[in-house]
């Protein structure tokens, strides 16, 4: 069944529009908190719901694009004009897994009760239509289909980004805020001139005409607009060596915002860097460089973590090592290697983000996320369980995602055979081992250890037994008398998280199917080229 063209630009639109227009009203209705917290949760569902059925429709359908007020078709031969969205099976997949964290991890902060500055009475005002900004400048970043709309959707991501990692003005989140900021700037600059390279090269920033049009320029001006952007997309995904204002600036935010950092914003850099090396520079002139720099991410991020004594540096450090898994997959350069990639990103996003949440409930926990203080953990099965089956997920343990996404990415590599390619197999078992032995670490000093045999246990807030708080959902994180006290609110999305990576094992045959399909989509890019102009360049 073909479905009606009158409501596909409707569909497309609504994962960006329907959270801006939300984020507007719930900043108007600033002193109504139950009235934000409502449309919010609407608002995102609404984008999780369209999601699905554009899921749904490019597995059955194929590839849709719509111009933005009509601005191309047959009526402008030079093609499309003005903002361009494309909706294919990759961007679909990561829009579905994007707002399903998006909107378990709202959920969460509702629970938590995020307060604005250092009072408990103040209740945060800005925080959801912020929040509602991320969204949508995440999920246009996903559906863009011309460089400059890219560009302006980072932009989006980041603005509200500064805001949320500044969260409660506190002297550490204003320093790390102020670095975050910094290379932020210098990363969009970067990307801002290679958007006018692009332009003075092409005379178009529309992808698909891109694409088209730079197989006609000379293979050093190619690839040195190619490095530029990768460079810009590079520092935005955390690739080594762009990668050390990570560990620096996420682990300062409250619990809620460092987990859809860690989750989506390097993801979003990944999407760039696949669309990037798939459509515009097909070829592989830069493969051996990417697969050099995933090779460093893993082992220099895994090895930072080995060194951390605090769970959510240890947590960021491992965030940055498994970029390289990505980067690894989409340096290989085939439809394998981009199928796996593509099933590590979805998998990466949920179960890291996942880990970040059960940081904040281990924080309520026990007062503290520094290894030196946790202890006797255990006593709490239901936190225990929570953090066991992410950990192991990362790890790479047997049957879970993380072991089918790896095993996937070192077929593909063998598939390759080359020298680097066997270097990135080898790398990549040794950093699933580590990652493992780091996972282990946490388990064995935050959960098996009593909390008297802790090095500065007696510094942390002595907690009570586990207890899952019905009516506390809203506590503030810093009124130390909720240190032991899980709300429900919080418990229940962390629980969904977990549940959704376990979908990826679970259902891992259909899903790498799905990836396979989507991979060899965008491995031709004359599929993407001929939905946007319809059959070629035009002009």
């Amino acid at each position: 069944m073909t479905p009606d063209p009158t409501w596909i630009p409707v569909l497309i639109t609504m994962p960006t529009l329907v959270p801006m227009v939300a984020a507007a009203l719930t900043l108007l209705r600033g002193r109504s908190p139950v009235l934000q917290r409502v449309v919010t949760v609407a608002a995102i569902s609404v984008a999780f719901v369209a999601s699905c059925l554009m899921l749904y429709l490019t597995n059955t359908h194929g590839t849709f694009a719509v111009a933005i007020g009509g601005w191309g078709g047959k009526g402008f031969p030079n093609g499309p004009l003005g903002i361009t969205l494309v909706v294919d099976q990759l961007s679909a997949l990561m829009l579905v897994v994007s707002t399903i964290v998006l909107l378990c991890v709202v959920v969460y902060a509702i629970g938590q009760g995020l307060r604005d500055g250092g009072t408990t009475q103040q209740p945060v005002s800005i925080f959801l239509p912020t929040y509602l900004i991320l969204c949508a400048g995440v999920c246009n970043a996903f559906l863009a289909g011309d460089l400059f709309n890219l560009y302006v959707s980072f932009e989006v991501l980041l603005s509200a980004s500064f805001v949320l990692l500044t969260l409660g003005a506190s002297g550490e989140r204003v320093r790390a805020g102020a670095s975050y900021v910094m290379v932020s700037m210098v990363s969009s600059l970067i990307f801002l001139a290679g958007i006018a390279f692009a332009y003075a090269t092409t005379g178009t920033l529309n992808l698909a005409q891109m694409a088209v049009r730079l197989d006609a320029v000379p293979d050093g001006t190619r690839n040195a607009l190619y490095a530029v952007l990768l460079v810009a997309f590079g520092i935005k995904a955390a690739v080594f060596p762009l990668s050390t204002w990570l560990p620096d600036s996420y682990p300062t935010a409250p619990a809620p915002v460092t987990a859809v950092f860690a989750g989506l914003l390097t993801k979003v850099g990944v999407y760039a860097i696949i669309r990037a090396h798939t459509l515009l520079f097909p070829g592989g002139s830069m493969d051996n460089m990417l697969l050099i720099a995933g090779l460093l991410t893993m082992l220099v991020g895994i090895f930072g973590a080995i060194a951390q004594s605090d769970v959510k540096r240890l947590l960021s450090f491992t965030l940055v090592s498994h970029i390289g898994y990505m980067v690894f997959g989409v340096a290989l350069s085939s439809k394998l290697g981009l199928s796996a990639a593509i099933y590590y990103v979805a998998h990466h996003i949920l179960v890291q983000t996942t880990l970040f949440l059960v940081v904040g409930l281990i924080e309520r926990q026990a007062g503290s996320a520094s290894l030196r203080r946790l202890g006797g953990l255990l006593a709490s099965p239901l936190l225990a369980a929570l953090f066991l089956i992410p950990a192991l997920n990362l790890g790479g343990i047997p049957p879970f995602s993380g072991f089918i996404g790896k095993v996937a990415l070192m077929e593909a590599g063998a598939e390759d055979g080359s020298v680097l390619a066997w270097l990135l197999i080898a790398g990549s078992v040794i950093t699933s081992l580590l990652t493992l032995y780091v996972m282990a670490r946490v388990w064995t000093k935050g959960f098996w250890r009593a909390r008297a045999d802790a090095p500065e246990g007696e510094l942390a807030d002595r907690a009570p037994s586990a207890l899952i708080d019905e009516s506390a959902t809203d506590a503030s994180f810093d009124d130390r008398a909720d240190v032991g006290r899980m709300p429900i609110a919080m418990v229940v999305p962390t629980a969904i998280m977990v549940a959704a990576g376990l979908v990826l094992t679970l259902w891992a045959g259909p899903i790498l199917g799905f990836t396979d399909r989507a991979a060899t989509d965008i491995a031709d890019r004359n599929v993407y080229v001929q939905s946007v102009l319809g059959g070629g360049d035009h002009g």
